[in-house]
């Protein structure tokens, strides 16, 4: 499957933070039935790792399930051994490295244009713009100015209304942890979270 293909044809890559397993796979129930298909599990999730095994065991390739916040050598082995098909870093980590020997995809977190050029090298396969909300969409169209051919995720305070100028201003998808998740992964409302996913859907036109 062409990670960046399916990236930027479903525009949206959902980051779930939850308080345990259980409340993550609750989260990508929900996400799923809304026809959000593209799913990170982040490790600050207690029990994360269990909870991207057990999503993989349920859902077909045409969900996607990666693991995020991704630092260490071990966390990238353990996600590639659960069945995560990508993994989403915070910064260019030693787990990053790892997970490209691994021949995992690597959505590689940076922000300055030496950090988008090491990335990469490295060998990820996008780079994740975090924080965005920092400098917004007018940075990305700065940044692909130099970098044309850089594939490039919007990660950090994207909401649906910034969200389509994002996409607008280069960006191949945007990634959503809390505007969309909400109090979602800590016991909140799941048809809440259904609605926000609709609403994202609807501003994204998937």
């Amino acid at each position: 499957m062409d990670l960046l293909a399916e990236l930027r044809h479903r525009k949206v890559l959902a980051i779930i933070r939850a308080d345990g397993a259980d409340r993550a796979l609750d989260c990508v129930h929900t996400l799923v039935d809304a026809g959000i298909t593209a799913l990170e599990v982040s490790l600050t999730t207690p029990g994360g790792v269990e909870a991207i095994a057990k999503a993989r065991s349920e859902y077909g390739a045409s969900i996607l399930i990666g693991a995020g916040t991704v630092i260490t050598p071990a966390q990238a082995d353990e996600v590639a051994a659960a069945g995560a098909g990508f993994v989403v870093t915070p910064a260019i980590t030693r787990g990053a490295h790892r997970s490209v020997e691994l021949g995992l995809p690597v959505l590689c977190g940076a922000l300055t244009p030496t950090e988008v050029v090491a990335a990469l090298d490295l060998g990820a396969t996008a780079v994740k713009i975090f924080p965005a909300k920092v400098y917004g969409p007018a940075y990305f169209r700065e940044l692909r100015a130099p970098l044309p051919g850089a594939p490039l995720i919007a990660v950090g305070g994207v909401d649906a209304d910034t969200a389509p100028e994002y996409l607008a201003a280069g960006a191949l998808a945007v990634g959503v942890g809390s505007p969309l998740l909400g109090d979602a992964g800590t016991g909140g409302s799941q048809a809440g979270l259904a609605a926000r996913a609709q609403s994202f859907r609807t501003a994204l036109g998937v």
